[in-house]
């Protein structure tokens, strides 16, 4: 049977910037986060390009990025995911802002999946990113999926194999470098996804072109939602701190060095 994807991603400011937090009138935000660059959350982007993957070897498959973030930022990131893989976007013009409750992101994106016309529950997939560049609570999928009465729930995942009998088999990561391989009967089932197994994909032209013709009805035609949580309260947020203690020994030891870094955990 053909499935249906949905994959659940959103915009952020560029990780390789220096994101400074800092309080404003509306809250906790980042310090210049409009002119900041955005990209696709780095971990939904491993669960859009997997999904893209797996569509192009089931016949009749659709992709749809639900994608929650303020308009302006999602257009300008569209230009770019548009061309790695082949999806149908539905925009929700929201804060993409790292300080909201994954509880009402899940309640919004739930009510956008349910929408989409035709929406065949049976072989219905949600990915999304295990993490998040910005909501990292690690419990939006979660929610998400026990919003739309979807019990069967994979995190951490590496790998999927479809089976000829529509079962699937997952390989999730687990403690110790480990991962753990489970079998589920078939859709509907929540995926969170790692890394995956595939390298980013190359830019293709016209396929960002065919993409672009949906995508920039669906941004521009995007209804607004409230994420706030008024019982939500940030009272001291700040980037980790940093330090570097450098000392440079020679002739030290293999042994000896690993057990000076040892010491040197203990401590801190």
């Amino acid at each position: 049977m053909p499935l249906t994807i949905v994959v659940c991603a959103s915009v952020v400011p560029d990780p390789l910037q220096s994101l400074i937090p800092l309080q404003t009138a509306d809250g906790f935000g980042l310090k210049n986060e409009m002119m900041l660059p955005h990209v696709l959350d780095p971990w939904a982007g491993h669960a859009l390009y997997e999904a893209a993957n797996l569509a192009k070897q089931i016949d009749g498959c659709k992709v749809y990025l639900v994608s929650l973030g303020l308009k302006a930022k999602l257009q300008q990131t569209m230009m770019t995911i548009a061309q790695k893989a082949r999806f149908d976007l539905i925009a929700i013009d929201a804060s993409h802002s790292g300080f909201t409750d994954s509880a009402q992101t899940a309640a919004v994106l739930a009510t956008a999946i349910e929408r989409i016309a035709g929406l065949d529950r049976a072989n219905l997939l949600i990915f999304g990113g295990w993490e998040s560049a910005s909501r990292a609570a690690g419990t939006t999928l979660q929610i998400l999926g026990e919003k739309l009465g979807i019990i069967d729930q994979f995190q951490a995942v590496d790998e999927i194999k479809m089976n000829g009998d529509g079962s699937f088999q997952v390989l999730e990561r687990v403690d110790g470098g480990k991962h753990q391989i489970s079998v589920c009967a078939g859709p509907p089932a929540v995926l969170g996804w790692a890394t995956g197994n595939l390298p980013e994909p190359p830019n293709n032209p016209q396929l960002g072109m065919m993409n672009m013709r949906t995508a920039m009805p669906a941004i521009q035609q995007a209804g607004s939602a409230d994420i706030k949580d008024k019982a939500l309260a940030f009272h001291n947020v700040q980037a980790p701190a940093q330090r570097r203690d450098t000392r440079i020994v020679k002739d030290l030891s293999t042994a000896d060095i690993a057990q000076e870094i040892v010491e040197w955990l203990k401590q801190n």
